[in-house]
């Protein structure tokens, strides 16, 4: 058995369009959706990641405003440029880009960010109308994979047994109340599980989300399971990878997310269709 790929880069492209064609008819009544990014310092990544939000929303329409910051920026000032966004009414989504420098509390920044406009999905309240059910904004990466399990025809997970491996308020614990709201039984698994493999080898999904080269090897799976790889890492060579053996791995699986060109793409996408809908509720 080889795995089929999911292809987050195919996937991600559709979806796209279609934000593109619910802009355009928003644009149409006078809204432009608008999405804000702050970066604040110099790390490479960060830079290459805002770049790449900005031009996804000029892409498909949006309104999209970069303020860059130099990493001496205080506290006191960052908060009040997250509040000026608050109250713009051209702005639908706030995103502050992380890391920030060691002076600046990350928590303090996200809980600042209005509700209405965390289009991260990182706000207590998003995390808490995710946890009961509520209408939020759910974190960008584990809805990206959600919608990767439904374009394989895995929308309602009834009797399915999902492991999620990794425990980050960023991806772990959202994913598994995705999964959860999804009907499966989940079980979540992290640095202190005792026997990792006895629990992924029971999954019919694993999601594995800590940041470790191999931390899935094709021993460790169920023949048939699909597996969602959300590790960006560079292995011992440099060359770009997961966390998953996927040479191995996808020998065994039923489906496998290839890393690059899995959950990445669709992690910008799922920030485009939750600023979107930031626009919508704000149009009503």
């Amino acid at each position: 058995m080889t795995a089929q790929i999911i292809d987050g880069k195919s996937l991600s492209e559709q979806l796209r369009k279609e934000v593109a064609t619910r802009a355009a008819a928003l644009k149409a009544k006078g809204i432009t959706p608008g999405l804000a990014v702050i970066l604040v310092g110099d790390n490479q990544a960060s830079q290459v990641y805002v770049r790449n939000k900005v031009k996804a929303c000029e892409d498909v329409g949006f309104h999209s405003v970069l303020e860059k910051y130099d990493a001496a920026m205080t506290q006191a000032e960052l908060l009040a440029r997250v509040e000026a966004l608050n109250n713009d009414p051209s702005i639908h989504g706030i995103l502050v880009q992380l890391p920030l420098p060691k002076h600046i509390d990350d928590h303090k920044v996200i809980e600042t960010i209005s509700p209405a406009k965390d289009v991260d999905g990182f706000h207590v309240a998003s995390a808490g109308a995710l946890m009961v059910g509520e209408v939020g904004f759910k974190a960008c990466t584990p809805y990206g994979c959600m919608k990767m399990l439904e374009s394989i025809g895995m929308k309602d997970l009834r009797g399915k047994h999902a492991v999620v491996i990794g425990r980050s308020n960023i991806v772990g614990k959202p994913m598994a109340m995705m999964l959860l709201a999804a009907n499966a039984t989940v079980t979540i698994t992290h640095s202190g599980t005792a026997d990792l493999g006895a629990m992924t080898r029971q999954a019919d999904i694993v999601v594995a989300a800590v940041g470790k080269v191999n931390v899935l090897t094709a021993d460790m799976v169920k023949p048939g399971a699909v597996v969602i790889d959300v590790g960006m890492n560079r292995n011992a060579e440099g060359k770009l990878c997961g966390d998953v053996d996927f040479e191995g791995v996808k020998q065994v699986a039923g489906y496998i997310t290839p890393v690059p060109g899995g959950v990445g793409p669709m992690t910008i996408t799922m920030l485009l269709v939750n600023t979107m809908e930031s626009a919508e509720r704000a149009a009503v």
